[in-house]
């Protein structure tokens, strides 16, 4: 066996490779890049289950970041049971060759109750007085302590809100990659595992933020690139392949498409009143969008309301395509947890999970970083209020510090409800084949050609640990 690292530098395009990455450019002249076909969708829980299994969402059941689950009625987002994925793994696959394999797995999604040897993940406390206290989960249990001892605390709010990939309080903009490269680290030195799959987050912030293609990306590539570079000097010399992915390229977008506002003047969202708040009532709607980048998946109570869906659908400014049964089974994602419709943004739009139409009657949620409870994914979470001025951030974020200190409930409210501040996004087919995600190895001949399926990924890296 050969001991391989796979380093996922999210939001990596060939495109992004150059003046700005030296060492990704020196890496990719000593060895061999293959562009990705994305997985589909093109969203962090579905490209990195197809890696690791070399299944579609058909067979492994990851249809997206989250789903409805038709069984509680309800949206569930950022699941952590690794029991999810219903198909072998890849250090599974590896061990019914090579019993003695070990793996370890940073940060990569689906991290809990897995068959790896050892696992971090990001898992706030969450005490019955109703706090919220961020933390890591581990595997083993005893991981937990120690790392923190030798490394101090994950610097959580830098890993998604406001505060991740910017200069605060929290940390530098790249704290929470760097934490994550020095936790890799710790472990290779402490149980050197045969395969270790290390998560780099940092690209993801801002080009959602400001879009791939803006000023600040220079900055950000800057940083990644240096972190990438620190851990492919570390693992060469303690003999460790590298292998270096990406699970998305990111797209520049202007245009938020808001499907359950449309669905609502149709009369299919059912929404009930909560304390002066709209709750969407996802079990009592006709027809509701599960928002997830530039996809959507479209869940129809009733199967003769389907046409009527698809034809609101099909009309939509800022909507390309909207697939069904037939569509979905040729682009595998044909399973029970998929929507009965998928709605698939232009190239410069995206779907947002808003419903309600006054922001006054948004829910309490709508204003705070809460990626479980939206019943779909928002980007605005990166954001804060541009209409108040620094001192007034400050001092509302302090009062809400305090309150929460002296054991108040309170809500971080500091995110903005204007979606038309997100700059780039993902999901969709790239029209540009630049814009697909990539794999660099030094060991080209394990390539098997300059372009690849994401289902195919799992095949090249047993390749890599088992091959010459």
């Amino acid at each position: 066996m050969h001991r391989t690292v796979v380093l996922n530098v999210v939001g990596l395009t060939g495109r992004l490779i150059g003046e700005h990455t030296p060492r990704l450019r020196a890496w990719l002249r000593e060895g061999a890049m293959a562009r990705i076909r994305p997985a589909f969708p093109a969203v962090t829980c579905t490209a990195q289950s197809n890696y690791l299994t070399g299944q579609p969402p058909s067979v492994h059941g990851i249809v997206g970041n989250g789903w409805y689950d038709r069984t509680l009625a309800e949206v569930h987002f950022w699941k952590q049971s690794n029991h999810l994925v219903g198909a072998p793994k890849l250090w599974e696959r590896l061990r019914e060759r090579q019993p003695g394999l070990t793996c370890a797995k940073l940060f990569w999604w689906f991290n809990m109750y897995s068959s790896a040897d050892w696992s971090i993940t990001p898992r706030p406390m969450y005490p019955a007085d109703g706090r919220k206290i961020f933390d890591i989960y581990t595997w083993p249990y005893d991981i937990r302590p120690a790392i923190k001892r030798d490394l101090g605390e994950f610097p959580f709010a830098t890993f998604w809100g406001p505060a991740a990939g910017v200069d605060s309080p929290a940390g530098p903009p790249d704290a929470a990659s760097r934490w994550i490269a020095r936790a890799a680290r710790w472990i290779e030195e402490r149980h050197r595992p045969t395969l270790s799959l290390v998560y780099l987050p940092h690209l993801d912030y801002g080009f959602q933020r400001h879009g791939p293609d803006a000023s600040e990306a220079a900055a950000d590539l800057g940083r990644i690139d240096a972190i990438v570079g620190e851990l492919i000097d570390f693992f060469r010399e303690r003999g460790v392949r590298v292998v270096v992915l990406s699970e998305y390229g990111l797209v520049p977008v202007r245009r938020p498409v808001h499907l359950n506002r449309r669905f609502r003047r149709e009369g299919w969202l059912a929404l009930k009143e909560e304390l002066g708040r709209e709750l969407l009532d996802c079990g009592a709607c006709r027809a509701f969008a599960v928002a997830d980048h530039q996809v959507a998946h479209v869940y129809v109570r009733e199967e003769e309301l389907l046409p009527a869906v698809r034809e609101v659908l099909s009309g939509e400014p800022g909507v390309a395509r909207v697939l069904g049964p037939t569509d979905k089974a040729a682009l595998g994602l044909d399973h029970p947890r998929a929507g009965d419709l998928i709605a698939i943004a232009e190239p410069d739009a995206w779907f947002t999970y808003y419903y309600w139409e006054d922001d006054a009657r948004a829910p309490d949620f709508a204003p705070t970083v809460d990626i479980h409870r939206k019943p779909g994914y928002d980007p605005v979470e990166l954001f804060t209020r541009p209409d108040w001025p620094a001192w007034r951030l400050k001092a509302h974020v302090a009062w809400r510090l305090l309150q929460k200190k002296l054991g108040f409930r309170m809500l971080m409210d500091v995110i903005p409800l204007d979606a038309t501040l997100v700059r780039g996004s993902h999901g969709a087919l790239p029209e540009d084949p630049a814009d697909w995600p990539v794999l660099l190895t030094k060991q080209a001949g394990l390539l098997e050609d300059d372009e690849m399926e994401s289902t195919a990924v799992c095949g090249c890296l047993e390749r890599h640990v088992l091959g010459g």
